[in-house]
Formats: structure tokens, sequence, C-alpha cells
């Protein structure tokens, strides 16, 4: 059924590729449940939790600095894409916008559709993590995660909420739709942090 997606691995490229991956020439479509059809002129962005809670419209996210990432993707069924291109905004920008209580160590992310991911709040705030809102060019179509998603580059790509609308900071961990369905709370590729133990 997969068989033209993917490609053996590349001995260039064996240092980049986490233990039990194979490379894809496509971007396979992984979703449960259904995908949610949201307009960047409905869309809305919401912080609350141990921070004060503020609203963001699409031409807010906009106005913040954009940037180019080139990144590779690993996702938990055991597919790799390498040198992704996206367009989006930086996790540590949008972070200037948000006043933060000292006592945040978590985030469980929100989304359109009711989907939740946990992350620790020292792996979200990294220089290479961001919002997505282009894919290789072109806005990001509705079925990898569009209008925005978040990219957590070290993480396994369920810890990159497709369809992102908010975010709830913590003091403790409270975990999302995946990790209290049997998959990891952190998903780190190289040691592959799949599933709870």
């Amino acid at each position: 059924m997969f068989g033209g997606l993917f490609s053996k691995s590349q001995d260039q490229n064996k240092n980049r590729i986490p233990p039990g991956q194979r490379l894809t020439n496509g971007f396979p479509i992984m979703t449960y449940g259904t995908t949610p059809q949201v307009t960047t002129e409905e869309w809305q962005f919401k912080v609350w939790g141990l921070a004060k809670e503020i609203t963001l419209s699409w031409s807010d996210l906009m106005a913040l600095p954009q940037h180019d990432f080139t990144i590779d993707f690993h996702c938990v069924t055991t597919w790799s894409k390498l040198d992704v291109q996206w367009t989006g905004v930086k996790v540590l920008d949008f972070m200037k916008l948000v006043e933060l209580d000292p006592k945040a160590a978590h985030v469980l992310q929100h989304c359109y559709g009711g989907y939740t991911t946990n992350i620790a709040l020292d792996d979200f705030l990294l220089e290479q993590n961001f919002f997505a809102h282009t894919l290789q060019g072109k806005p990001l179509p509705v079925d990898n995660g569009g209008p925005l998603r978040l990219v957590v580059p070290h993480l396994y790509a369920w810890k990159s909420a497709k369809w992102i609308n908010g975010l709830e900071f913590l003091e403790q961990e409270k975990l999302g739709f995946w990790e209290r369905n049997g998959y990891h709370r952190r998903g780190e590729p190289f040691a592959e942090e799949r599933y709870s133990n």
C-alpha cells in the first residue's frame, strides 16, 4: 500500500535517521478522527493557565517575525522525511507576547477538533521550535495541520500538534490524547520513546 512512498536509507543520511525509521518520498497523512476545517478569518489562538490570558487573531500571528525553516521530521509510525521546508513563527518570538508565571513547567497544546498533546516547558522553549503556516512554499494544507501547527523537530511528530489553537501553561504535567492512550510522555526519536512503559 505504501510501497512508493518510502525509500531505502542512504548511508550519508544514516546519522539523521532515528532507529526504526525509514525515509519517505512523500508526506504521509496520519490523523485520528475528523479533520477540522478552519479558515484564517475565523481562526483564534488562546493562551491561558499559568500565563496572562490572551487571544490572537491570524493577523496578529502574521504580524510577528516570519522565518523559513528546513528540518527533518520523524513520525512515531516509523516514517521520516528529511529537509522539510516550512515558514512560520519561532516559538521564542511568539513567547515575547506571553506573560508567564514562574511556576509554569509544562504546556498542554490544544487544537481544533479537541486534540491535545503535552510537552515540558524546557522542550517547548527551544530556538528550533516554530509555529508553521506554510509547507514547501504553499499554505499549510489542512490535512497537514493547516492553517497552523506547532513543529518540534527533536520530538516525534505527534508532539507537533496539527490545527493548534491554544496553549495551556501548567505547573504539573497533564497528559494529552495519545499520551493517555499508550504513547510516551516525551517522545524523543533517537531514544525510541514511542510508547509508555
